[in-house]
């Protein structure tokens, strides 16, 4: 791990907790560009990590301080999640540069340290987000070729098991009101069922969010 330390930041709030885990892609042309703007002070954006495409992980702020990767942002009532969160940039071009999948060793140190902040912070699988999940109105990222499965697959996150039922995306932590239905949506979709993006919760998206309503349980 590389220490790079970025002056993006300031303290938590003093009843926050940490219990969720934030994954974004920078969206930006390379690793260098991204690096120089999350510690840009200009700038006012940052995360506590960084993963190069293969693999090289950064440290950029401490995780005991309040790291400026969210924005405008709400999970399940909470709305500042820069507070309750630790943020990890994954290095990635995104949908306006040329957005690719996810190389091995780059999910291989993800993995190895979305595994160990899992741990220390006991957070629970169904607080392991996409900035698209805390931001639908605002944000793709990670997006829809960001292998969920497969982290849940290892014990980071959760993917949903087969139910029936009809519950709505507020349930789960979407801030409806806020964003709107179809933002919410399509996030969810972009995180849970890449394979079809269209902003509908159709009767697919229904039974997979039962399922992970499930999962909560």
């Amino acid at each position: 791990m590389i220490h790079s330390p970025s002056p993006n930041f300031d303290a938590r709030k003093p009843d926050a907790n940490v219990d969720m885990l934030v994954l974004h892609y920078t969206g930006m042309r390379d690793g260098h560009v991204a690096l120089e703007r999350l510690r840009d002070p200009a700038t006012k954006v940052s995360a506590h990590y960084m993963i190069e495409e293969e693999g090289t992980v950064y440290s950029l702020v401490d995780e005991d301080l309040r790291a400026w990767h969210a924005g405008v942002s709400c999970w399940a009532g909470q709305r500042d999640i820069n507070s309750c969160s630790i943020g990890i940039e994954l290095v990635n071009p995104g949908h306006e540069f040329g957005y690719r999948p996810f190389p091995a060793k780059q999910r291989d140190a993800l993995v190895i340290l979305a595994e160990d902040i899992v741990r220390r912070y006991a957070i629970p699988a169904h607080r392991v987000l996409g900035h698209s999940d805390v931001a639908p109105a605002r944000k793709q990222d990670p997006g829809e070729l960001f292998d969920w499965a497969g982290l849940a697959r290892v014990g980071i996150g959760l993917w949903p098991a087969q139910a029936s039922g009809g519950p709505v995306l507020e349930e789960f932590g979407y801030d409806v009101t806020g964003a709107g239905q179809t933002a919410c949506a399509t996030a969810f979709q972009r995180h849970w069922r890449p394979g079809k993006i269209d902003g509908l919760m159709d009767d697919h998206c229904i039974r997979l969010l039962a399922g992970l309503l499930d999962r909560m349980r």
